[in-house]
């Protein structure tokens, strides 16, 4: 099941507390701000810092 709408309504970036976006592949989260981008692992949006990769655009 892929993320709902209301959930991606609600998600920020915990760095930054900016709001994300989901990516059009749907295997990340990506911040519009700071640019990170967070897994997402069965549907899970795993909004950990540490796990957040940089994107380089």
């Amino acid at each position: 099941m892929p993320i709902s709408k209301e959930l991606l309504d609600i998600l920020v970036c915990p760095v930054c507390k900016e709001p994300v976006k989901l990516l059009a592949d749907g295997s990340g989260l990506k911040c519009g701000a700071c640019r990170r981008v967070y897994p997402v692992r069965d549907d899970i949006p795993v909004m950990l810092s540490e796990e957040a990769t940089i994107a380089p655009e």
